[in-house]
């Protein structure tokens, strides 16, 4: 029998072979429990979260804009429901394909769509591709939806302005919060598809009528299409504003401008409430508040009438014969003339080799202060303007409001200016030259004031010299308690003048109606005091007014306050191109201050002014 043996040496390797290929497989098991208890115990709620939203959506609630009314009720901004489309990138196959089919559902450049899948954040939070959709584009989306995973349809409150053009530059407009909003502080709790205030009231007070958002969960199957839905956080509502302005009063200032370019303000001198801001041409906030395409939007700001500008804030003018009111405030309390001071008017006043006419070509012969306001003499300023000086001139003129912004809640509001040696050096570079001063004393050269300011320095002369800050928001309701907050008058400060001096000026002003540049703006049921102005707009012209092209002629002003023995209002009249002040602008001022008058005494007297005047029009207007 045969035998074989092996020697010792090879069992001694196939024992040390065994014996780690054990230690191997005790190894791998080690390792493998390690990462299961890793995966279950340390890391086991992020895949429960995980495996939880593969069959449920987080959808955010937008809530329901804050409502707007006017002084007395009349709504002005509410909210309409509408369909809003929405896509989760989480759910979407191919999102090419998706963009194709969407843009051809909904008319939409495929660029814009694709645009909004690729803003950042997360992709279980869904992307609003259009809001505002018609019920025919719902309906198209909704029955190809099982198609295109990923999209649903919500219905949401939209903005709606029921007057359409009327106080559109007040109000503003709304839209969809964009990317570089999206990046500011103010904005953190926002996402893509929110909508916030872009102009007007809507920006400023934007932050009290947005709202809270809500939110629902929906589940979803493992392609995405909706099961059911459950509301886990309601959407609250922001709050209420009350405006200051009186509808029926804002209409008319608006229907009074008509197609011309201009603006009219009225103010209640008392507490500085805003009855009325005009500005044409106006826009219609319902376009804006939609998603416009570059095109849509180019149209718009290339418009030659401007209509996004808000003359009555933004619009800046040389306020012309107007900035004579400061001015003779100026020269009664730096005593530089006395109200029976005299000066000659011959039709122009010499300084060295110019000659500075005046308005009337004959002159006005010897005229005191009082006159001077009343015939509006631009040969009594002049020489008051070269004694005073202009540092003078800017330190009333700043005192009445001129050169700064009034502070009104709305954005981008412009300053206007008051010019001074130290303002030219710094600005332009360059010496202040005498002549120039001449030109201050009548409201032209480097002046420029806003329509706002102009009603504010009326309603400053008007209240003997306290100036209070114009204001458009009268009270905030807030929603979430139903309590109404009343925003008080902000005073500004006082002029630092005289009561005998704001009767001696109040007293011309009444006469400037009554026998002086604005007799179309006599009133046969209240007493008004006012000024006209006209603003150069063209250096040099020749020839009769008609044979002017358009726009080369004067602005016409008319500044304004009633009742004069009791003012309740100040106006401001600006209108672009449309020359006299006494001719273009004081019979709209009438009309204005007559309806406001008519509105606010128990026993209205019929005018012109508010008969045949619809409130509803067809715009959802209702006589409170």
């Amino acid at each position: 029998m045969l035998s074989t043996s092996y020697p010792e040496t090879e069992f001694g390797d196939l024992h040390r072979r065994l014996f780690a290929l054990r230690v191997g497989l005790l190894l791998v098991v080690g390792l493998l429990g390690l990462r299961l208890w890793h995966l279950q115990i340390l890391e086991g709620p992020y895949y429960r979260d995980l495996s939880e939203n593969n069959r449920t959506r987080q959808v955010l609630l937008e809530p329901a804009r804050g409502l707007i009314y006017d002084r007395n009720g009349i709504l002005l901004a509410n909210n309409v429901s509408s369909f809003s489309v929405y896509v989760t990138l989480e759910d979407v196959q191919d999102r090419e394909v998706l963009i194709q089919q969407l843009s051809e559902l909904l008319g939409l450049d495929p660029a814009l769509v694709r645009k909004k899948l690729a803003i950042k954040g997360s992709k279980l939070l869904p992307r609003k591709i259009k809001d505002r959709m018609t019920l025919r584009d719902a309906t198209l989306v909704e029955s190809r939806r099982l198609d295109m995973p990923g999209v649903m349809i919500q219905v949401e409150s939209q903005r709606n302005y029921p007057g359409g053009l009327i106080a559109s530059h007040l109000l503003g407009y709304v839209g969809e919060i964009s990317a570089d909003q999206l990046e500011k502080p103010e904005f953190d709790d926002l996402h893509q598809g929110s909508i916030v205030g872009q102009y007007g009231i809507e920006k400023s007070y934007d932050r009290h009528m947005r709202g809270t958002a809500g939110q629902k969960n929906v589940e979803v199957d493992a392609l995405g299409h909706e099961k059911k839905s459950s509301v886990v956080e309601k959407p609250q509502a922001g709050n209420d504003l009350y405006l200051t302005i009186d509808a029926r009063l804002q209409k008319l200032a608006e229907d009074l401008l008509g197609e011309e370019q201009g603006a009219i303000v009225a103010l209640d001198p008392n507490n500085g409430d805003i009855l009325a801001m005009a500005s044409r041409p106006a826009f219609d906030p319902n376009v804006l508040s939609r998603e416009l395409t570059a095109k849509q939007w180019v149209e718009i700001v290339q418009d030659e009438g401007r209509p996004l500008n808000n003359r009555a804030s933004q619009g800046q003018y040389p306020p012309g014969s107007t900035f004579k009111i400061p001015m003779a405030v100026a020269a009664l309390e730096t005593k530089t003339m006395s109200p029976s001071s005299t000066v000659h008017c011959t039709g122009g006043y010499q300084f060295g080799r110019r000659l500075y006419r005046d308005w009337k070509a004959g002159g006005h012969g010897y005229v005191d202060l009082h006159e001077a306001l009343v015939h509006s003499c631009d040969v009594y300023f002049y020489s008051i303007g070269q004694r005073m000086g202009i540092d003078v001139m800017a330190e009333f003129g700043k005192d009445f409001g001129l050169g700064r912004p009034t502070g009104v809640e709305l954005p981008s509001e412009r300053s206007g200016i008051m010019p001074t040696p130290a303002w030219k050096q710094k600005v332009k570079r360059e010496s202040w030259l005498p002549g120039e001063t001449i030109s201050a004393a009548i409201g032209q050269g480097f002046v420029t004031v806003t329509p706002l300011q102009m009603a504010s320095m009326m309603a400053t002369v008007a209240n003997d010299g306290v100036n209070y800050r114009p204001r458009l928001v009268r009270a905030v309701m807030d929603r979430s308690t139903g309590n109404l907050q009343e925003l008080p008058a902000v005073p500004r400060g006082k002029v630092n003048a005289k009561p005998e001096t704001f009767r001696i000026i109040k007293s011309a002003l009444a006469d400037v109606i009554t026998k002086g540049t604005a007799t179309r703006a006599k009133s046969s049921i209240v007493t008004i005091g006012g000024k006209t102005g006209t603003a150069q707009v063209a250096a040099l012209r020749t020839g009769p007014e008609e044979s002017i092209p358009k726009k080369f002629r004067d602005h016409a002003w008319f500044v304004a306050f009633a009742p004069v023995e009791s003012p309740k209002i100040a106006v401001a009249v600006l209108a672009e191109h449309m020359g006299h002040g006494g001719a273009a602008a004081a019979p709209l001022a009438k009309e204005v201050i007559e309806a406001y008058m008519n509105l606010t005494t128990p026993t209205p007297v019929a005018t012109s002014g508010l008969s045949g005047m619809s409130l509803d029009d067809g715009r959802g207007f209702k006589d409170s």
